[in-house]
């Protein structure tokens, strides 16, 4: 399957989902929200496992609060119903509240300290299962990673992993680098697609898609954005990535941000799609949209934006 005649209009779906929060008829109406609202055709379904720390190495998946494997089924299933493609997007996280970016260890093995080699071991499992569970299901593509950027610079590793994914995994895989890292990934060949994250400020995309576009043609891959996105927060258009920026809810901000988005990439045909950040499997109500300042956009005017350029380019 290639991406490359391919328009991915996609959100993605349950990333904050906790054990038992899936598999609920609100997650299921939340679904099918995003579905109308948006116009998608596309949905990452995200979730996360957790190692206490940045210098741990064990990735207990199987455990709280990650999603059980019968409720991420039950999300490909849900999403297939709705003529959703999915793409299955397993993320580590840190349970001390430290982002992934900053997993990282010495670049030599040394005794008596945690080591990449203990931490790929696990990691490479913990993807392995979810790739297995993505090829069962006939997930249509598989992120292998999410924001992890102290690890890029492990080049072999990724490639040892990749190569371990498609014994198993016979879709569209992908890695998620994180924004202004596009550049840094020197292993983006071993894959299908190159994709990134998407939090440019309003003003600054052009600049950004100069640097990306220079890879993207250097790699001769499909790219896409799997994840973009901007709360409806005064503030945030400027800098999209700060969840935790304070301001007044607006959704007239995070509107013009998508409008910024679209408008820049509008012109750049080598811009696939999104995969929007993001939509939760536990909906707010409707009418608490105007006090809602995230990063979901059911119910603001951000919505109808996304819907009305999903809905061109999917159907242009």
């Amino acid at each position: 399957m290639s991406l490359l005649n391919e328009y991915v209009g996609g959100v993605t779906w349950g990333f904050m989902g906790r054990r038992g929060t899936w598999a609920l008829d609100s997650a299921a109406t939340s679904m099918e929200l995003m579905k109308s609202v948006t116009g998608a055709n596309w949905t990452a379904i995200a979730f996360s496992a957790f190692q206490a720390t940045p210098q741990s190495t064990e990735i207990p998946y199987w455990e709280l609060p990650t999603v059980t494997d019968d409720e991420v089924l039950w999300a490909i299933r849900k999403a297939k119903s709705l003529k959703l493609k999915v793409c299955l997007k397993p993320i580590v996280n840190c349970a001390d509240g430290t982002w992934r970016a900053h997993i990282n260890f010495f670049d030599k093995d040394v005794p008596c300290e945690p080591k990449w080699s203990e931490w790929f071991r696990s990691y490479t499992a913990f993807i392995l299962h979810y790739a297995a569970i993505a090829e069962e299901s006939g997930c249509e593509m598989f992120c292998i990673g999410c924001e992890l950027v102290q690890a890029d610079r492990r080049e072999a590793e990724w490639r040892t992993l990749i190569a371990e994914v498609r014994k198993v995994y016979s879709g569209v895989i992908t890695y998620n680098c994180d924004k202004y890292q596009e550049d840094n990934v020197t292993w983006w060949d071993a894959l299908d697609v190159i994709s990134s994250s998407g939090y440019y400020p309003e003003h600054d995309w052009e600049a950004q898609l100069d640097r990306i576009e220079a890879v993207v043609k250097k790699q001769d891959k499909p790219f896409f954005f799997m994840e973009a996105g901007c709360p409806s927060r005064t503030g945030s258009a400027a800098i999209p990535n700060d969840w935790t920026l304070e301001g007044e809810p607006s959704e007239e901000e995070q509107s013009r941000f998508y409008r910024a988005m679209f408008g820049s990439c509008e012109g750049r045909d080598w811009v696939h799609g999104f995969m929007l950040w993001d939509w939760p499997a536990r909906l707010y109500q409707p009418e608490e949209a105007p006090v809602n300042d995230d990063y979901c956009m059911y119910g603001k005017a951000a919505a109808p934006v996304i819907k009305d350029y999903y809905t061109s380019k999917i159907n242009g």
